[in-house]
């Protein structure tokens, strides 16, 4: 199971009252609210392994550099706070380093890359991964990992965790018309408004769903905008062609890495330790975590913490 963490914490940060506090007034809203989650995502999956993919970057200035809109609006100075805004607000931001330190005292793997987001470690892991996946979001460009023959699917978070949805080839196809190794293309030509990607102008879901489906790939629809013999209509071979700068750039932005250098990490969901059972202890008590430790410490098969 990968975590996209930060999706995760965030919605726990927003979906948690703030009056969750530890004994010292610090918030912790986000802290047992991410506990929570794992200790449900655990319990409901039941994975053997399990790896918190991180944000060492959330926007990285090379994708920025190909198309300086993306995700401009999360980091405006005037924006309404909600679970699509990534600039953290103080009281998350203090929560960050808690986060990390209670996963890693819990010997949860943490693995992020420089220069990159967590969408990328996890399309990396799971190109790497001889097994099945569930990789966990509430972003649906990472659609385009899912693979039946694979066994990688995705649990999407998108309408709450109480409402998680289990994304297969089948949902893809049902809902976008396109395969889901179609679906970075598909996003690239209709836009996508929550990552500040353009698109071509005037195509929404069904003409993107149709040229892919009429053209195989992005590389085909750029081929047929540029022979005049095609069947495409005058308008959208015009509004094609005027994109054509946006379309050479936007793939590179869209889809995710696969071939980061990652280190090698125990992933396997184990016993704790009896020095990571004195940490987690000396945590809980600290930061005040109660019931929410003791909940995530028994879906991943630990001893309660006094």
């Amino acid at each position: 199971m990968l975590l996209d963490t930060a999706a995760l914490y965030f919605r726990a940060y927003f979906g948690v009252p703030d009056s969750v506090r530890a004994p010292d007034g610090t918030p912790v809203n986000a802290v047992r609210g991410l506990l929570d989650f794992i200790a449900r995502l655990t319990s409901a999956y039941e994975p053997t392994h399990l790896i918190c993919c991180w944000d060492d970057d959330w926007r990285p200035q090379w994708r920025v550099d190909l198309i300086p809109s993306y995700k401009a609006h999360r980091v405006a100075a005037e924006v309404t706070a909600g679970v699509d805004v990534e600039e953290t607000p103080d009281p998350l931001e203090t929560q960050v380093p808690i986060i990390r330190a209670v996963l890693e005292a819990l010997d949860i793997a943490v693995i992020g890359a420089a220069r990159h987001e967590a969408d990328d470690v996890i399309g990396t892991l799971c190109a790497r991964s001889s097994g099945p996946v569930d990789v966990v979001t509430g972003d649906r460009d990472l659609f385009q990992l899912v693979d039946d023959d694979r066994s990688i699917r995705v649990i999407y978070t998108a309408r709450g965790m109480s409402n998680l949805e289990l994304v297969t080839d089948e949902v893809v196809v049902r809902k976008y018309g396109v395969l889901p190794e179609q679906y970075a293309e598909f996003a690239v030509l209709r836009g996508d408004t929550s990552d500040g990607l353009p698109g071509v102008k005037g195509v929404g879901d069904k003409t993107a769903a149709s040229l892919l489906q009429q053209y195989g790939d992005l590389a085909g629809v750029v081929a047929a905008a540029d022979d005049r013999s095609t069947s495409l209509s005058s308008g959208l071979r015009a509004k094609l062609l005027a994109a054509a700068d946006y379309l050479a750039v936007a793939p590179t932005v869209v889809e995710v890495v696969k071939d980061l250098e990652l280190p090698a990490v125990d992933a396997s969901i184990a016993p704790l330790s009896t020095e990571s059972s004195t940490r987690v202890e000396a945590l809980s008590n600290r930061w005040g975590l109660g019931s929410s430790m003791t909940r995530v410490l028994a879906a991943l098969g630990q001893e309660s913490v006094g």
